[in-house]
């Protein structure tokens, strides 16, 4: 086939699903001419398994990519049919929403987003090779022949490289939903020194809303109060909201899966990728957990505008005609007709320790990868990748520091860190344990973590960015009074308010803010007793409240974060040949040549690098910053 130059750019992004649309959109919002291919036009942003945006740890991802400037937020506020805070009988900590999502309205909404973004170009083509020269990507090669030029290129190819469906004994070499796969890329890379492994994910059956029995089932309505993941939006979108159903496996599903076990291509050797942890398939959890009687199962809408439903919690790639078995025993599902079965998919990703913090690979200048390529799961943090490699690609096009968030700074900063760090032998799911800050880093509370950062990288609005200011200074100065205003002894309705919370009585004066620390005292106490300030948005009245009631343990925190920030700012020169430092072990020596962290913070972290090891780097860095003063002494 004949190869012609087709068009240059500054930026290419091969994929436009979650990562890929916030990769383009950052990268054309920070000015640079952007081009996104896809293989399908009418897959951008496809959401191929569960019709629903955040959870647990991903809620505080999407949080913290709107308030960087990013997309996803805004996109499932504009098409949510069912919004939920999770977790609220726990601390704010782990509070975390999550939204059903109309999902091909949240397709068409983001499809509209990026045809409509200035310097921002969307083309159908399959990308079959990078244009490489000494390990500097120039561009890619399409199946037609075209090269497009570009300056950097973005890898966001979620599940296509080398996609293989499986359900029983039936395989096909395709993507999520039958859709084309990405044959020839995963060899190219392999052919420039990058390595790859094999994964496996998996997607449950969809069944016919009209053939369920949801009497038998328990209703989940979402929440009543106004809840949005963008700090922009202000008010719902108008589209009518949709009910979850609960239901359970049963013991004769359970059988029905043992006696087949050996027709599951997870136990017949025909899947060979590593399969999520977290999200185990329906056939996994009856081995794994064989002491249960019984399994969650959600029955979830897929849109308005479609009868399908999404039956969360039973993943498989059983043959069909035992996946109907199976899910005909379940309570309500007895008549039901399956739409679309469940399937296993097995694909290519890369190696995430071949990457810096910045999601540029090691190999190969002006590369960078994000999402499902990477070894993760799930939509919010392919998103929160595809965001930060953006950004990051169109900084480097600037000559400007790459943006690398810490540990303590966000969710995404755990994210990135722990998969350039630490590496991931199966698909990586963000959750709240992994973050050791978990009370800074609240879903709350992401713009006043973040907002700065995204105005100061030009992703947030002048508009945008005052009023945050105006938000941070209320709560500041909200905080202010309650801490000089006293509660008065003598206030016999506070008194009485005291004795029916069972609240110790007040003896004698104290600041309205040691009031608000008592755990039996909200705001909304204080804004009866005439004590707080009803003019107050909710939302600062709530940053108020979570301040002043977790002081002390957020106080610990901090301090943990400083001393942590002290070995996060010592970095390490790319050129360091560890082999070369004197009284490092073996195995230090080996992983840190292997990962090159870019900070002692970051080497700490990589398994195998021992306490005695960074204190050995510290004497090294050490030395050379004293010696690099004799010399310019």
């Amino acid at each position: 086939m004949k190869e012609f130059e087709a068009a240059s750019y500054d930026v290419i992004v091969v994929g436009a699903g979650h990562a890929g649309c916030e990769a383009a959109l950052s990268c054309a919002r920070l000015g640079q001419k952007t081009l996104v291919v896809t293989l399908n036009m009418n897959n951008i942003a496809l959401m191929p398994c569960n019709p629903s945006i955040g959870g647990p740890a991903k809620g505080h991802l999407v949080r913290e990519i709107d308030a960087l400037g990013g997309e996803m937020g805004c996109n499932i506020d504009k098409t949510a049919i069912q919004v939920r805070m999770l977790n609220t009988a726990k601390g704010p900590a782990v509070h975390s929403l999550r939204a059903q999502a109309d999902k091909y309205a949240y397709q068409n909404e983001m499809t509209k987003t990026l045809q409509n973004q200035e310097n921002l170009t969307v083309k159908q083509l399959l990308v079959e090779r990078l244009v490489i020269e000494n390990h500097k990507v120039l561009g890619v090669v399409s199946h037609t022949g075209a090269i497009y030029r570009a300056k950097a290129v973005i890898l966001t190819t979620g599940t296509y490289l080398r996609g293989r469906i499986i359900i029983g004994e039936y395989t096909e070499e395709c993507g999520p939903n039958g859709q084309l796969s990405a044959k020839n890329l995963s060899v190219d890379l392999q052919k420039h020194g990058l390595k790859v492994v094999r994964f496996k994910t998996g997607t449950p059956a969809r069944v016919d809303r009209r053939s369920i029995d949801f009497d038998r089932m328990s209703r989940q309505d979402g929440d009543k109060e106004n809840l949005f993941f963008s700090f922009l939006t202000t008010e719902k979108n108008g589209l009518s909201e949709e009910p979850c159903y609960l239901t359970y496996t049963n013991e004769q599903t359970h059988q029905i899966i043992r006696d087949n076990l050996h027709r599951s291509p997870m136990y017949s050797g025909v899947i060979e990728g590593t399969g999520p942890r977290y999200c185990p398939s329906i056939e996994d959890k009856i081995v794994r957990f064989s002491d249960k009687a019984k399994h969650q199962l959600f029955i979830e809408p897929e849109g308005l505008d479609t009868n399908e439903m999404y039956v969360q919690g039973l993943s498989s790639s059983l043959p069909e005609e035992i996946q109907e078995q199976l899910i005909h025993t379940i309570a309500g599902l007895e008549k039901v007709d399956v739409m679309r079965p469940a399937y296993a998919i097995e694909y290519d990703c890369l190696d995430p320790l071949q990457l810096k913090v910045s999601l540029e690979t090691k190999q190969i200048d002006g590369l960078f990868c994000a999402g499902q390529i990477n070894g993760t799961s799930g939509y919010e943090e392919a998103a929160a990748q595809g965001l930060i490699a953006g950004i990051n690609a169109a900084r480097k096009l600037s000559q400007q520091e790459p943006l690398i968030l810490k540990r303590y700074e966000g969710y995404i900063g755990v994210l990135i860190d722990d998969l350039v760090t630490k590496g991931t032998n199966e698909p990586y799911r963000m959750l709240t344990s992994r973050a050791e800050y978990r009370l800074l880093l609240r879903q709350d509370n992401a713009d006043l973590r973040l907002t700065e950062k995204g105005y100061q990288i030009g992703l947030i609005s002048e508009d945008r960015y005052q009023q945050f200011i105006t938000k941070k200074t209320a709560i500041a100065r909200e905080m202010e009074r309650l801490q000089t205003t006293t509660a008065s002894s003598k206030d016999e309705t506070l008194q009485n308010l005291l004795t029916k919370r069972s609240s110790s009585p007040l003896k004698q004066g104290i600041p309205l803010a040691e009031l608000l620390k008592r755990p039996q005292i909200t705001y909304n106490d204080l804004l009866s007793l005439g004590l707080g300030d009803n003019t107050l948005p909710t939302a600062v009245a709530e940053q108020v409240e979570i301040q002043i009631k977790y002081d002390g343990y957020i106080q610990k925190q901090l301090e943990q974060v400083a001393r942590m920030a002290k070995i996060e700012n010592r970095l390490l020169p790319d050129e360091i040949d560890y082999q070369a430092v004197h009284g490092l072990r073996n195995e230090a020596k080996q992983k840190l040549n292997a990962v090159k962290p870019n900070s002692v913070g970051q080497a700490s972290r990589i398994s195998g690098v021992s306490p005695a090891d960074i204190s050995v780097l510290l004497v090294y860095l050490e030395q050379k910053r004293r010696q690099k003063e004799n010399i310019h002494g």
